[in-house]
């Protein structure tokens, strides 16, 4: 018998809705005025809102929207040809994320888009965690 809660359950393993990067506009504003970061087997592209206040939306209240952290995952063809396996990297991604968002070491301001290389399929969890533990700390993004 399936429990009826299980999906209600398995929400809370999600990314926050509040944290996704969906619009294009943001996803505009990242490419065109964030910064690159490079570890061995991803790449962070990451950009400050307090630094871009000209963009910022006309209908939107400009101080909660630098307030903000948004987050992207970008796990291109190039990684597999599967998508079970972008599938499985991209879950990883988001869950390393989210437990350092949860306990709230992510600064907020910031849009983030995690795209990794080819090299990260041969990676387990702890070594993908211990890599965006290292690309957020290079950035300045994590607390403590």
């Amino acid at each position: 018998m399936i429990d009826p809660d299980f999906r209600r359950d398995d929400r809370k393993y999600m990314l926050k809705p509040e944290n996704r990067l969906k619009k294009v506009r943001d996803f505009n504003l990242l490419i065109k005025h964030g910064q690159w970061t490079s570890g061995s087997f991803l790449t962070l592209k990451w950009l400050e809102l307090a630094k871009i206040k000209d963009y910022f939306p006309k209908k939107e209240d400009s101080d909660k929207f630098e307030k903000q952290l948004k987050l992207a995952f970008s796990v291109g063809l190039k990684i597999d040809k599967k998508a079970v396996a972008r599938n499985r990297v991209r879950r990883q991604l988001r869950e390393v994320v989210r437990l350092i968002i949860k306990t709230g070491r992510v600064r907020a301001g910031y849009y983030l888009m995690f795209v990794p290389k080819p090299a990260i399929k041969d990676k387990n969890y702890a070594e993908i965690s211990q890599e965006v533990e290292l690309l957020l700390r290079k950035t300045k993004l994590l607390n403590g």
